[in-house]
């Protein structure tokens, strides 16, 4: 990926700056690619990704990075770029070939296709084909930087566009109107354009049809108007936004700000729907002022300044692929089984094993073939890797006391996180704080800004940040048999965070 960034520098130091912007080009920096990639939510097994133009293929090369550093890799992924510049042909080839790599070193098939044609010309023929022709593919991923140009309304492009009810001002906005026609139900678009679309009479057909179609999930905004391309020496108010191919509106959109590249030190929001896109508007402004929106409050969490490589911890996703293993599980325990960890165990924040009445079995056998699937018996915190909408947390974690389960070892379903010392137990009253920590309201809401969906992956737990050892180990000293009720979790930490600003 960094190969890509010098290979954008380059390319703009032997091109000309009027040159690339008569065509609307403008390369996008790997630090921006990644990012926008990591917008997207886990996917369906079979990906397919459309990235019209490509350029040297920054965007849809950081796409498959993302995807398969995943915990759950997709099986196959096919990428479709477009790009009509000849100049740039050959590196966008190359990249193609380091994809192809990459998921082959990864056991993912994976096919590219590199089309040095006009986009809109190609996409229209796509939506607009007759009933005799078979529909054309459409994609579970687009990820576009599309060109920033006002267009000719004299040409024969603009008249097709016309025709086909798409009325816009500017290329941009038409690539993302054809890119998210053709999206598959459910299929994901993270873009990165001016944020003109937003407001005004210009872009109101626009505006209507993407939010007809599309669910908005999330939108970053630049402060600076000069940092997001400051190599092509581009004034321009840029977004990125990420949505979903779907008529179901989520309850909050997650805004985050940052000056420019610096996205780690983003401040991210979650701001109601319909503070975003007003019900009642007949114009659908899309609203970005933050400022004055009912947010989620984030900085208490913040007042816990360590990290879980401070705290010598780490968090694995379970070993156990039940149906991998399915000849060693048992319903319960016999001779030489070995317990076996579900979420179906979680009771009160602590595990309650063996679980009588789940439909889930309670054991797995203890022998060579599965001795790299077990972990030795001691204090871990457990969390849910999935989630329901209508549950009350994301984060929902539980304490594995093994001094409440006689057993050696222990195994832990793949649908769990588990914390670890390098593969080993914790201090139990760590164990417990940690627990403690991770079952607030004030992580939870925290987690929420940084992931609009479901799942919780040990990814996401790394990032969080961390109570000190000192801390954690005084908060597990509160805990009993049981995990305290939400209220008085929420009381504990809030007391906590009190002492810290004293």
């Amino acid at each position: 990926m960094n190969t890509l960034d010098n290979i954008r520098k380059s390319f703009n130091y032997a091109t000309s700056r009027n040159d690339r912007s008569e065509i609307g080009q403008f390369l996008t920096p790997v630090a921006i690619a990644r990012f926008m990639s990591s917008m997207f939510e886990t996917g369906p097994q079979r990906v397919r990704i459309l990235d019209p133009g490509a350029g040297t293929g920054v965007l849809f090369a950081a796409c498959v990075e993302t995807l398969i550093s995943k915990g759950e890799r997709p099986r196959s992924i096919e990428v479709v770029a477009y790009e009509t510049d000849s100049a740039i042909l050959p590196y966008l080839e190359d990249t193609l070939r380091t994809c192809q790599s990459l998921c082959i070193s990864k056991g993912i098939e994976f096919h590219g296709t590199i089309k040095a044609e006009d986009f809109i010309s190609a996409a229209l023929s796509e939506v607009n084909g007759s009933l005799f022709v078979a529909p054309g593919i459409r994609f579970t991923h687009a990820i576009l930087n599309p060109p920033y140009k006002k267009i000719n309304s004299q040409t024969a492009v603009s008249r097709k566009l016309y025709l086909s009810g798409i009325r816009v001002a500017n290329l941009y906005a038409v690539f993302v109107w054809l890119s998210m026609l053709l999206l598959e139900q459910d299929g994901q678009m993270v873009a990165i354009t001016p944020r003109s679309f937003c407001n005004g009479p210009y872009f109101k057909r626009f505006r209507a049809a993407f939010l007809r179609m599309m669910s908005l999930k999330r939108i970053h905004i630049f402060e600076s108007r000069k940092k997001a391309f400051g190599d092509d020496n581009v004034l321009q108010e840029n977004i990125i936004y990420h949505a979903a191919r779907g008529l179901q509106k989520p309850e909050s959109v997650f805004v985050s700000v940052s000056e420019g590249l610096d996205f780690d030190r983003a401040v991210t929001s979650a701001v109601p729907y319909s503070q975003v896109v007003h019900p009642h508007d007949r114009d659908m402004f899309i609203r970005l002022d933050i400022k004055e929106a009912d947010i989620v409050p984030t900085e208490q969490v913040k007042n816990f300044t360590s990290s879980l490589s401070k705290l010598g911890l780490n968090v694995s996703t379970g070993r156990v692929v039940d149906f991998r293993a399915r000849e060693h599980l048992k319903q319960f325990p016999q001779q030489g089984d070995v317990p076996l960890i579900y979420p179906c165990h979680f009771v009160n924040g602590f595990i309650n094993w063996p679980a009588e009445s789940s439909k889930k079995p309670n054991a797995i056998s203890s022998n060579s073939e599965t001795s790299n699937l077990l972990v030795e018996a001691g204090f871990y915190v457990l969390t849910k890797r999935f989630s329901s909408k209508e549950q009350q947390r994301r984060i929902m974690a539980a304490v594995y006391d093994s001094a409440r389960i006689n057993a050696s070892y222990v195994g832990f379903e793949n649908h769990l996180n588990y914390y670890h010392q390098n593969g080993r137990g914790l201090p139990a009253d760590l164990a417990k704080g940690l627990a403690l920590y991770l079952n607030s309201t004030m992580v939870d809401q925290y987690f929420r800004l940084f992931s609009g969906h479901t799942q919780v992956n040990a990814t996401d737990l790394r990032k969080l940040p961390y109570p000190n050892q000192e801390q954690l180990t005084r908060l597990g000293a509160l805990i009993g048999e049981t995990m305290p009720d939400q209220e008085t979790i929420d009381s504990i930490i809030e007391k906590e965070c009190s002492n810290l600003d004293k």
